[in-house]
């Protein structure tokens, strides 16, 4: 038994958690009694620094019960997992409290579950988020009775919807609205810009428009199944999100990967990372007019991801990390190639770093643009590289006080990247020390790789759960698994650290001018895929 009493201190009972079992990351299970005790708990949460991870809701009718809502919140000790239940009420949404006021990251979670699942908050925003006028207002698709003749979701009437807009008004301000479709190959968002002149007043960002149905998809599938589809949630991080669902399948079905598969996934997830960083660091060097920087950081990626196609025979290694372990191996001459590569781009790296640094023209964009400080990003749940570039020292990888990693991260000593200025200047040198980190962790991994199995078998354990955590390159990418009684997935819910640092790309741009968002958008780089499922 664990409460939450080493940090906390509640005006009722404590609600007491349970330890998940595993080697993943440290996740307590809790039950809220009622609105009032979720409430008291979020607060608490919040008085100490703490953060809203994710928010989901679940139908349970099927099993004699109503809805669950489910919060994730995020301590320096681990995620306590709250649930609360709420009974069924005809046709009617239950509501539960609502939790933007304490946590204003809340806000597109809990519009996202009413669109879904059809449980609402008492309050706030009600506005949709998911559904775009491509399903009815009272037609849920997660709930289990969410049927349609035609099939699921098909032959609905599919018309434009009109969205409620904040409206900017004074003299000399204007809208300026961009997207959801671009001129360029980036996935669709609509940005609606509310300007004077070309200074930017306010940011309202309107997505869904990516939104895929996976996780309808996946209830009902089988162990494997999941895994592959919770693998292309966002194909820019399929290691995390593979892992993620993997921790928390081997959560609740009490088993424990070999250290060698472990050891693996992280040989893996950080090899995901410096691929992301690298590609990131061209482009933006290239949204600064510095088109030298993404063709040689772009070169760097291609090598590096043509070594991921010969030694995991996928350039973004998808399907390779599943419950229970990995499915391939790596031999002596393939760890040697990777520590050989890790050596070469390490100095190529700092070449172009010292490019970046001595470049006035570059400089002058990324300095003091696009800034997000280190309350802001507290408040606002922000997690990953976006925070520990504006002064927070969090990363699910590290120690820190009252937290220890989960293998094989607490092995390896990770060293977390911060930068106190918060802004694109400050999310690009944590780029490039984190790339750094990685090649180092990457080193000590090939060198230390333990002999063993690399996979064990994982048998489904009938009304189960398990929440799976690990740090992607983005920030925290959470998995929350629940097994129907017959060993099939009833829910998962899969949540990317977009979800909290979208609205942060809100704040970050007000102020700055409209021909530099581009910059803005490209320092965060966040997933519209991962965010809105």
């Amino acid at each position: 038994m664990y409460f939450i009493t080493l940090s906390m201190i509640f005006h009722a009972e404590p609600i007491e958690f349970v330890r998940q079992p595993g080697l993943g990351a440290p996740v307590w299970r809790g039950r809220a009694a009622d609105g009032e005790d979720l409430l008291r708990f979020a607060i608490s949460v919040h008085r100490h620094q703490g953060r809203l991870a994710a928010l989901w809701g679940e139908d349970r009718r099927q099993q004699g019960a109503g809805y669950r809502l489910h919060c994730v919140f995020a301590l320096d000790e681990g995620w306590p997992w709250l649930s609360l239940d709420l009974a069924a009420e005809g046709d009617r949404c239950p509501v539960y409290p609502d939790l933007s006021g304490i946590f204003p990251a809340a806000n597109r979670m809990q519009r996202a579950t009413r669109d879904l699942v059809g449980i609402a908050t008492d309050g706030s925003d009600q506005r949709p988020w998911l559904r775009h006028g491509a399903w009815p207002a009272d037609w849920y698709p997660l709930r289990h009775d969410a049927v349609h003749e035609v099939g699921m979701g098909a032959g609905f009437a599919n018309f434009p919807s009109d969205y409620e807009f904040v409206k900017v008004g004074g003299e000399g301000a204007h809208e300026i609205p961009v997207g959801p479709i671009h001129a360029g190959i980036i996935e669709p968002g609509h940005f609606r810009f509310s300007v004077v002149g070309e200074r930017v007043l306010r940011l309202e960002q309107r997505l869904g428009y990516q939104h895929k149905g996976v996780e309808k998809l996946l209830i009902g599938a089988d162990l494997a199944h999941g895994a592959r589809l919770v693998g292309r949630v966002s194909g820019d991080s399929t290691c995390a999100y593979a892992w993620a669902y993997a921790d928390a399948v081997e959560a609740a079905c009490r088993v424990e990967p070999p250290p060698r598969a472990l050891h693996l996934r992280a040989l893996m997830l950080e090899r995901e990372r410096v691929a992301n960083h690298l590609g990131d660091l061209g482009a933006l060097g290239n949204d600064a007019a510095f088109a030298f920087g993404l063709t040689q950081f772009m070169r760097l990626k291609e090598d590096w991801l043509r070594l991921n196609q010969q030694l995991f025979g996928h350039r973004f290694m998808m399907d390779r990390i599943v419950p229970g372990g990995v499915v391939m191996d790596v031999d002596a001459a393939a760890l040697a190639a990777m520590i050989e590569q890790c050596g070469v781009v390490r100095g190529e790296v700092r070449k172009l770093r010292a490019l970046y640094d001595a470049h006035a023209g570059l400089q002058d964009r990324f300095a003091t643009t696009g800034a997000i400080d280190t309350a802001l990003a507290r408040e606002l749940s922000l997690s990953g590289m976006a925070a520990r570039a504006s002064g927070i020292l969090l990363d699910g990888r590290a120690h820190r006080q009252g937290y220890t990693p989960p293998a094989p991260y607490a092995q390896l000593g990770v060293r977390p990247v911060t930068d106190e200025r918060g802004d694109v200047a400050a999310r690009v040198a944590v780029r490039f020390d984190e790339i750094y980190e990685s090649l180092r962790l990457l080193r000590e991994i090939a060198l230390g790789l333990p002999g063993g199995e690399i996979r064990v078998e994982v048998a489904p354990l009938g009304d189960a759960s398990g929440l799976g955590a690990i740090e992607g390159w983005r920030g925290e990418v959470l998995v929350g698994v629940q097994f129907a009684a017959d060993g099939r997935l009833a829910r998962v819910h899969p949540h990317d650290p977009s979800w909290q640092a979208w609205p942060a790309l809100e704040h970050a741009v007000m102020k700055d001018i409209v021909p530099d968002f581009p910059l803005i958008n490209k320092s965060f780089n966040l997933s519209y895929s991962g965010a809105d499922l």
